[in-house]
């Protein structure tokens, strides 16, 4: 009985112990079986993955299923996977070459996310692929030439990356390729010109410093050795390796030198205007003798036309509060205690008159809270003196950057909640709407309870000089600029969008957009975040002199910020948008206080 029981016993034994061995050789056969070749292809891409959102956390090794993953779509008869699509998923790694057996794949979109290291090359063969959509990521090193093996490609997209090199040749024989785009990289060289490639316009190839060709309208300079190269080749753009690929400057559209002398130039030009512009320094006397008119809109001002003009004619440098592109700025003060921001702007051309007071007109009808009362205007022989409410806050740029004590989270908060309002009434809610093509702090100005009003908005299109299109330049400040703006000279919503966008990473970092810290190392304000993207770094921008920050707050207000400046308009989003993220995510929701388009 005893031998019985001890036989059992070291059967039992031994079945367990088998058990413990086959049962993990069991389960890793059937997975080996169970999951597809197209499957661990994307098991090998989500492992080489650092950080995403929540995308990717069902995708799992033991299901037998990858078409079912989100992202993954497989052709209904084949159960091969066609597509793989995770855009806007904050996805941060490199790209696996694993994804070059996925040998069915005709879509693959990646766009707008944080992957680094180089496009692999492995791609070419996945000989069906008809899209590659790699732009608005990190990646570095060259494009491959084994994309030229994918004959049946229709569209290439891998603008704003950090890519460096030629253009490889045989890109130009994909003569299926209705859409390229290679923008705002670091390429160098000619841009092949045969094959289809030469079809392509100038926008397919700007924001690159160093490339040549004809489709740019750039000569190539022979150097004798029978290379080509641009007129001023410079070298080692590519910062490499898995920490420094970031994508440096997602706004640049040209070289940083161009856009520092661009910058430099526009100080440079207002530092003259103010210093030796016309009677900038003396009385506005001359300004109100002589046919002097005032116009008030709706009542705005309860003052005579005498006791206006009377007033202005004591105005004089010591009355100088500000002054900026559009113009000098003066504190009025009326006998009444009452006071008032006057801009002079000088008369630039003939027919002026008849098209400023008509625009003037629009701009007086505007009311919104979240934005500067334009109360009247003085029209003299030789300036247009504007007559704005007077704000005792001051600008933004002197609340963030000039005084001593600091501002704490939540009128930061306040203020960008404020400030996106007005833009929103602008853009949505005006008739007609108004691109404001300036936005930035010191356009920005604050009340007494440091409530945000925007100002200056459709003073762009007023002075807008048909012949030299100066506004193209005077309108847009170095820094707040969106790419495709600084190339075209065209503003869209999109555009202020833009700007905004860097308004807010400029309120949550206490830094200018184009403080020196970026400028030496080549950067703005966006190209240091994508930096610190790159290094899982990004809760850095917040400014370490601000109280009472809230991470989850910040979090938010980063992520929309991100998607604000984009280099990509369309992937941008409305104010309105805006203005309902942050009402419904940031601030605690208030009846009294929600957008409101018949704000007054």
């Amino acid at each position: 009985m005893h031998d019985q029981c001890h036989y059992v016993h070291l059967s039992a034994k031994m079945s367990s112990a088998m058990l413990l061995y086959v049962l993990p050789l069991y389960i890793l056969l059937h997975r080996t079986v169970a999951i597809s070749p197209d499957g661990e292809a994307l098991i090998s891409f989500r492992s080489a993955v650092v950080s995403s959102d929540d995308i990717l956390t069902q995708w799992r090794p033991e299901d037998p299923d990858p078409c079912k993953w989100k992202g993954v779509t497989c052709d209904n008869k084949t159960k091969r996977v066609i597509t793989l699509s995770l855009t806007n998923h904050k996805i941060s790694g490199p790209i696996s070459p694993e994804l070059g057996k996925l040998e069915h794949l005709r879509l693959l979109m990646l766009h707008n996310n944080n992957f680094y290291g180089t496009i692999p090359p492995e791609l070419g063969n996945c000989t069906e692929l008809q899209g590659i959509y790699l732009q608005g990521n990190y990646l570095s090193g060259l494009i491959p030439s084994e994309l030229g093996n994918l004959t049946g490609l229709e569209n290439l997209d891998i603008s704003s990356n950090s890519l460096s090199g030629y253009i490889p040749p045989s890109l130009g024989k994909l003569n299926k390729l209705s859409t390229f785009n290679v923008s705002n990289n670091f390429l160098v060289g000619p841009i092949p010109t045969d094959g289809v490639l030469s079809n392509f316009p100038e926008g397919s190839f700007i924001g690159n410093r160093d490339l040549c060709g004809k489709q740019i309208n750039v000569a190539c300079k022979d150097d004798g050795s029978g290379k080509t190269h641009t007129e001023s080749p410079t070298s080692d753009h590519n910062l490499g390796g898995k920490k420094n690929s970031g994508r440096l400057l997602i706004s640049a559209s040209a070289t940083v030198g161009a856009l520092l002398l661009v910058a430099l130039m526009c100080f440079w030009g207002c530092f003259l205007y103010k210093k030796f512009g016309k009677n900038e320094g003396k009385s506005l006397a001359m300004d109100v003798s002589g046919g002097t008119s005032i116009v008030m809109f709706h009542g705005d001002l309860p003052y005579s036309s005498k006791d206006i003009i009377k007033k202005l004619e004591t105005l004089n440098e010591e009355h100088i509060i500000g002054a900026g592109g559009f113009g000098t700025v003066y504190k009025l003060a009326m006998e009444d205690g009452n006071l008032f921001a006057l801009k002079r702007i000088v008369k630039m051309n003939e027919g002026f008159d008849r098209f400023f007071e008509r625009e003037l007109e629009i701009l007086g009808s505007i009311k919104h809270r979240h934005l500067v009362n334009l109360r009247g205007y003085c029209n003299s022989p030789t300036s247009k003196l504007l007559i704005y409410d007077f704000l005792a806050g001051g600008s933004l740029d002197e609340a963030l950057h000039e005084k001593s004590e600091q501002m704490d989270w939540d009128a930061r908060l306040n203020i960008i909640m404020g400030a996106a309002k007005g833009l929103a009434y602008l853009h949505h809610d005006c008739s007609p709407r108004i691109i404001h093509r300036d936005i930035k702090s010191s356009n920005i100005l604050l009340d007494a309870n440091m409530e945000a009003r925007v100002s200056d908005f459709g003073l762009a299109k007023l002075l807008e000089d048909e012949e030299s299109h100066i506004t193209t330049i005077v309108a847009g400040t170095f820094g707040y600029l969106a790419p495709e703006y600084m190339v075209s000279g065209r503003a869209t919503e999109k555009t202020d969008v833009y700007s905004f966008g860097v308004l807010m990473l400029e309120v949550l970092s206490g830094k200018r957009p184009t403080d020196a810290s970026f400028i030496e190392k080549g950067l703005n304000i966006v190209g240091w975040l994508n930096f610190l993207i790159t290094e899982n770094r990004q809760r850095e921008i917040v400014d370490r002199n601000c109280e009472g920050v809230q991470a989850e707050s910040f979090d938010i207000l980063l992520s929309l910020a991100i998607q604000c400046v984009s280099s990509t308009p369309e992937d941008r989003p409305t104010m309105h948008r805006v203005v309902q993220l942050l009402e419904s995510e940031v601030m605690t929701p208030c009846p009294s206080d929600c957008y409101d388009s018949n704000s007054d």
